[in-house]
């Protein structure tokens, strides 16, 4: 083989291993992303059905309720909610009228399956994109207080 042709083979060995390399950093990205939505996004179904997601805003005052270690309660921007259910430790800082963002998916029935949740940690402190959808909610003025629950039918269109 003439030096031209070992350069030219060697040079495709490289973009052929760089392009494998991006498919499986691409790929391993893709699958530990979950997006931020909010109850009303869920609600008008902007969320993605079928993959892991993050559901953030305040814990509904009175909605806690624990069965052992699964925990249900209520995420609310103020126009609407969603119930959740956790199975495991909550945070400390876990507490009803503080900000909480939840990490799971939609189940058919309309309850989020929290595989994560995380809790505020100072009284000053809330994720960003909480805080801005609680801002949307509360200038529309659409403060409903109705727990989304999603019947089977409307799925099945």
């Amino acid at each position: 083989m003439k030096p031209r042709h070992k350069r030219m083979a060697l040079i495709a060995v490289g973009l052929t291993a760089v392009g494998i390399a991006a498919t499986l950093v691409l790929n391993a990205l893709r699958s530990n992303m979950a997006f931020f939505f909010t109850p009303t996004q869920i609600a008008a179904h902007e969320a993605p059905t079928g993959r892991g997601l993050r559901v953030g805003g305040l814990v509904e005052t009175g909605s806690v309720r624990r069965d052992g270690v699964t925990v249900h309660f209520i995420v609310t921007d103020t126009a609407h909610s969603i119930p959740v259910t956790y199975t495991g430790i909550l945070p400390d800082l876990f507490k009803e009228g503080k900000g909480v963002v939840a990490q799971g998916e939609m189940s058919a029935n309309g309850v989020f399956q929290a595989s994560e949740v995380l809790a505020k940690h100072d009284e000053n402190y809330m994720p960003p994109e909480a805080a801005e959808a609680l801002k949307r909610a509360q200038a529309s003025g659409e403060s409903t207080g109705k727990t989304l629950v999603m019947d089977t039918e409307r799925q099945a269109k």
